[in-house]
């Protein structure tokens, strides 16, 4: 049985490219097709609280609802807010039992081996976005990257090569010896030498 990945030091990661950010910038272009800046802040708001629900099998009276971020719902706190959430997410899926079960978030359930792998690939991939869109360098683990390269190739091979509805679009082509990182990242359907 493989050991459960720790999901902090994406979140960290993704806490201090936050950091980064200037107000003047959440109008600005993402690798997110129709996202700005701070519509994908909103989302991993968002994403923060529905992944740590997850791992705590905490489902809203209702169920889970897929998100719908805008950049305009962002208050003005949400430079401490969000890497809150984001402490608390990883600190949820520490918990052993975090793996077990099902769990929810978005509106889908899954295995909570599969939800917390899905966790680290938002974390890790919208890390990605974050630096691109906000002129940052960015760089994670190997062991973050493949563990996100398991679960999203499943997860393309699953659809056929169509990407995954909700999650990330359809793969795009890179050349051969491209870096790991840059892999993923095309799986998702992001083009990886996307600048601002």
């Amino acid at each position: 049985m493989t050991s459960n990945p720790d999901l902090a030091p994406a979140a960290r990661r993704l806490a201090a490219l936050l950091a980064a950010v200037g107000d003047d910038r959440l109008d600005a272009r993402t690798p997110c097709s129709d996202s700005t800046l701070g519509t994908l802040i909103d989302h991993i708001d968002g994403l923060s609280q529905a992944f740590t629900m997850a791992a705590a099998k905490d489902v809203p009276e209702g169920g889970s609802q897929p998100p719908s971020p805008d950049g305009s719902n962002l208050a003005p706190d949400w430079r401490a807010r969000v890497p809150e959430r984001l402490e608390a997410l990883a600190a949820a899926w520490r918990e052993p039992s975090a793996w077990e079960g099902m769990a929810e978030a978005g509106g889908v359930q899954m295995p909570s081996e599969v939800m917390g792998r899905v966790a680290l690939n938002e974390l890790v991939v919208h890390g990605w976005d974050i630096a691109r869109a906000s002129g940052q360098p960015y760089a994670c683990g190997d062991d973050e990257v493949r563990e996100c390269l398991v679960f999203v190739g499943q997860a393309v091979e699953e659809s056929g090569g169509k990407g995954a509805p909700g999650l990330f679009e359809a793969p795009v082509p890179v050349p051969d010896g491209a870096s790991p990182l840059d892999r993923l990242i095309a799986l998702t359907g992001r083009d990886p030498s996307w600048t601002a």
